[in-house]
């Protein structure tokens, strides 16, 4: 596949294959929600099960009205219900991917992570994957976890990056070069990520990974600026050219997604990884354009590598 380089060329790539992802968006009564949809009705990239409470079906009525044959509606009595009831759209495989409407984050979590009836496989770890285009990087920059696990363990590290890897691939990134993230390029036990990032070099080199490049730790700018590597006398295939970054905690990789979207003037897309189908839960903060990349971003996700 060609290496996607914009969320513009990720959209244009869903439209190629003339294939629309069915997504399941449990209580779309909300402005942003509405956007979304109607945009990639119109972007001919998507279809909609669109589950809403009976309190709030007018809002789902009225987007079916611009586009009949494309959106169904299923009504429950709640939100949570309307939660349950997406989710189990998608283990019917109804629908390919589950998208949050207005509806609170733990409401809808309660549902994917629900035993047996939720998302989640038995020994997968649940995480998050963020998409930046940023105005002065060169190139599309991955990064985990901004929104779901606190403080990784090895093997939450592990997977974090399998996922982060599945997801490069299918935006035609076939080597992607992975910055293990932390405020100096130190080990030190004191930190004990640093530790977890020694162990994860290591089975890099042992192709644990496939076909990926891995360094760290080392600080974001190192990872992102060759000039800043070429200083501290850093080389490596990762230093200034990094197409993944692996945070250390929520509140490093949470603080970078935020301050990217309003100080580095990026468009963002995101999706929760280790689930058996993408699931889109943006942040009510989140501008429209960062919803419905997410949106398309979970569509590509879902769609075969051919």
């Amino acid at each position: 596949m060609e290496l996607i380089g914009t969320l513009s060329q990720l959209v244009n790539a869903l439209r190629s294959r003339e294939i629309r992802r069915r997504v399941a968006v449990v209580c779309p009564n909300d402005p942003h929600t509405e956007y979304v949809i109607i945009r990639s009705l119109r972007e001919e990239i998507a279809e909609y099960l669109l589950v809403t409470d009976v309190a709030h079906r007018e809002a789902a009525y009225h987007i079916r009205s611009a586009s009949p044959d494309f959106v169904r509606i299923y009504e429950t009595a709640t939100p949570d219900e309307a939660a349950a009831y997406a989710v189990q759209l998608v283990r019917m495989g109804e629908a390919d991917i589950l998208m949050k409407g207005l509806i609170n984050t733990d409401n809808l979590l309660r549902a994917v992570l629900k035993k047996e009836d939720g998302l989640l496989p038995a020994g997968s770890v649940l995480s998050h994957v963020t998409v930046a285009q940023i105005p002065l990087y060169h190139k599309l920059l991955f990064f985990s976890d901004a929104a779901v696990i606190p403080r990784p363990t090895l093997e939450q590290y592990r997977s974090m990056i399998a996922n982060d890897i599945a997801l490069c691939k299918k935006l035609g990134c076939e080597e992607p070069r992975i910055a293990l993230i932390h405020c100096t390029e130190k080990i030190n036990e004191k930190f004990p990520h640093t530790l977890s990032y020694v162990e994860l070099k290591k089975e890099a080199e042992e192709g644990k990974f496939g076909n990926v490049f891995i360094d760290g730790p080392m600080d974001a700018k190192t990872a992102c600026d060759k000039h800043s590597g070429e200083i501290k006398g850093l080389s490596s295939p990762v230093v200034g050219n990094a197409d993944v970054l692996i945070f250390p905690n929520i509140e490093s990789g949470n603080t970078f997604y935020k301050t990217l979207s309003l100080f580095g003037d990026a468009n963002m897309a995101g999706m929760l990884t280790g689930t058996i189908a993408p699931v889109v839960v943006p942040s009510r903060s989140d501008s429209g354009n960062s919803k419905y990349y997410s949106l398309a971003l979970a569509c590509l996700a879902s769609t075969q590598n051919d």
